[in-house]
């Protein structure tokens, strides 16, 4: 995906804080992510869901692997559990798009 300020300008989530779990999966593959807003992980790793970005990148979810939290494609990701089939359409916050 481009690597703007901003991957999207809608995300799709389980509340309005983003701050239940939507689904979790296993990584398909290993996935080392291009800065720090990615969370990396090795094949077979749990990876849980929090949102799924909509709009310019719907290529994208953000997530956590251990403690680290960041976003990864989802078509590395194998959904094996649905915590909700509800989800709320939000607009995204710029903040946690900036590198520091």
């Amino acid at each position: 995906p481009e690597l703007g300020r901003r991957f999207a300008e809608r995300k799709r989530c389980a509340d309005p804080e983003c701050s239940m779990l939507m689904c979790r999966g296993k990584a398909m593959k290993d996935f080392k992510g291009p800065d720090c807003r990615f969370v990396n992980f090795k094949k077979g790793e749990a990876v849980y869901v929090y949102y799924k970005l909509i709009g310019k990148s719907t290529e994208l979810w953000a997530g956590s692997v251990g403690s680290d939290f960041g976003y990864f494609p989802k078509d590395l990701l194998e959904v094996n559990h649905n915590y909700t089939n509800e989800e709320l359409e939000l607009p995204t916050d710029v903040s946690f798009f900036f590198l520091f």
